[in-house]
């Protein structure tokens, strides 16, 4: 990122025989990485930026690893973390119940504060009765428990409905809605827990290295309007690939 926007900066000062015969400047790989050498980034800033994934993704012991090996302090006590993994984790087990007293435990503000991740934790309850083909008791959760917030929200009404419209498919593959039953739902409901959680903490509820990973991509993707350079297709390694010219 640091790279591309220097090189966005300084495309019009390169010179280069090749660009002659195309339509965009060519950066040489040699020019690129006299350029990357250019770029100073403090490695406490790094530590920070890898402390915060750490802390946001809920890997405390390897946020406590961290911090004895590089001296970064975490801005938020560590034991928290746990508490709200405990959270994450019994919503992904399909135990929503559990999950909403353990938030309560942690801090009754979030759900008070919260309609919406309250009415889809108790959404997440419904399908839970729904998947263990406790009908009866999912009706009536739905009339005593949904219904009334979905008079008051049409967005919530619109869910529940989709929500009972399982009960109605004998295969709920068939279903239009049958992927309120895949684990994927559990996850979506988990995440937004967990980013409540965190946001009651005063903390960042999403981890600053898939945005500085994305605003990589959109950078790259922009320079290429422009020039031919080495550019970084793998993120996983962050290998430079010369251009196809």
């Amino acid at each position: 990122m640091f790279l591309s926007r220097i090189v966005l900066r300084d495309l019009d000062s390169i010179d280069s025989p090749a660009s002659m015969a195309t339509s965009k400047k060519v950066v040489t790989r040699d020019e690129w990485e006299r350029k990357l050498r250019d770029v100073k980034i403090r490695k406490e800033d790094m530590n920070r930026l890898v402390m915060n994934f750490l802390v946001t993704e809920g890997f405390v012991d390897a946020a406590d690893k961290f911090r004895v090996e590089s001296g970064t302090q975490p801005d938020i006590d560590l034991a928290t973390i746990t508490d709200r993994m405990e959270v994450k984790k019994a919503v992904q087990s399909g135990n929503v119940q559990e999950a909403i007293e353990k938030i309560n435990d942690l801090n009754p503000t979030i759900l008070d504060t919260n309609p919406e991740l309250y009415f889809h934790l108790q959404q997440q309850k419904l399908i839970e009765l729904i998947r263990m083909g406790k009908i009866n008791e999912a009706l009536e959760f739905a009339q005593e428990e949904l219904a009334p917030r979905g008079e008051e929200n049409q967005a919530f009404l619109e869910e529940i409905e989709k929500t009972v419209a399982l009960l109605v498919f004998e295969d709920v593959k068939n279903c239009p809605y049958g992927e309120l039953l895949d684990v994927s739902q559990r996850l979506k409901t988990a995440s937004e827990v967990n980013a409540a959680i965190l946001t009651s903490q005063s903390h960042e509820k999403d981890p600053k290295l898939p945005s500085l990973l994305k605003m990589l991509i959109w950078t790259q993707n922009q320079l290429n309007e422009k020039a031919a350079y080495p550019r970084i297709n793998n993120l996983s390694t962050a290998a430079l690939e010369d251009p196809a010219i």
